[in-house]
């Protein structure tokens, strides 16, 4: 086969045409997806989350060895 062939494939054709299928394929699923409301209320959204004494957070900052 000559180097200049044109039946030969080209790496960045290649990659061109999966890069092109693969979103072709995700597209779909992304159009399908359906919106939800949001089902908290004001209050609960403004309410403190966040507990610096819990039992995770303790254990996130001795496992990680940060100073108290």
């Amino acid at each position: 086969m000559r180097p200049d062939s044109k039946s030969k494939i080209d790496r960045r054709d290649l990659l061109r045409v999966l890069g092109a299928g693969a979103g072709a394929a995700a597209t779909p699923v992304a159009l399908v997806a359906e919106a939800h409301a949001d089902s908290e209320s004001n209050e609960t959204k403004r309410k403190a989350r966040y507990n610096a004494n819990s039992e995770d957070v303790k254990a996130f900052y001795r496992v990680n060895e940060y100073p108290k």
